[in-house]
């Protein structure tokens, strides 16, 4: 009986979790998308009006030219290539699913961030109540894949194996599928659709999993590549259990 409560638990803790960070994704979405597109357009009409005046400009307006431009770059705006950027949003819905996720394990690349008030103070609650959430969720799948490491030291133990080799083998394989799974295998997944070379996809997805989070390298983020739908959900999904693997590490 304790047992079936205790899958209902992660079950329940599980959906709970995800559902919180959909719906975090929404409502960011929502405060956040008109701003920005607003946001584009001016930066879109700034650029316009530079290249019809940029012969007799003087340093005073140029310099506030540059001043614009890099804030518009800094926010995220790119006045690069043509309208149709306008449309696309660093608020749609993958995007925003990826921020509640580096919101809540505490990665924050600081790339994307809410700029409207609502956003900043929703932004607040958000987090103040998803990282303990998070804490949570990643010690209750870390926990259950632990007791998978429990069955095997046991299958191990059965086949007469002795106690302190069996804990070194079962934290080797972890630490070695681990490695593989998570840095590894995502690494040239990164390299394929980032274009980056393949040790700065290992670099990336060190400095994600380790909750430093620089910045320096996000995913999805270069301006005319095309990335498939869903790619940067996929990429947060990777993190939350990258995060539980860690977490059972420290648990081992």
């Amino acid at each position: 009986k304790a047992m079936c409560s205790g899958k209902l638990q992660t079950i329940l803790l599980v959906v709970g979790y995800f559902i919180y960070l959909l719906v975090g994704a929404a409502v960011f979405q929502v405060l956040e998308r008109s701003a920005e597109k607003e946001e584009k357009i001016a930066a879109a009409q700034m650029k316009e009006a530079f290249l019809q005046n940029f012969t007799h400009l003087t340093v005073a307006e140029m310099e506030q030219f540059m001043k614009n431009l890099t804030e518009a770059i800094q926010n995220g705006v790119y006045p690069v290539g043509n309208e149709s950027q306008i449309e696309d949003s660093n608020w749609d819905f993958s995007n925003s699913f990826f921020f509640a996720g580096t919101v809540v394990s505490t990665i924050g690349y600081g790339t994307l961030r809410p700029k409207t008030a609502g956003g900043q103070i929703f932004c607040v609650f958000f987090a103040l109540f998803g990282i303990p959430l998070n804490i949570v969720f990643l010690h209750r799948v870390s926990k259950m894949l632990s007791l998978l490491c429990k069955k095997l030291g046991k299958f191990l133990h059965e086949k007469g194996m002795r106690k302190k080799k069996i804990k070194f083998l079962t934290l080797l394989f972890f630490l070695a599928t681990g490695i593989l799974v998570f840095l590894c295998l995502p690494s040239i997944f990164f390299q394929i659709t980032e274009g980056w070379s393949y040790s700065e996809g290992i670099y990336f997805a060190f400095i994600t999993l380790s909750t430093i989070g620089f910045g320096d390298y996000v995913v999805g983020k270069q301006p005319g590549r095309n990335y498939f739908s869903y790619y940067r959900t996929l990429v947060a999904v990777w993190i939350l259990f990258g995060l539980a693997w860690i977490a059972l590490l420290f648990n081992l």
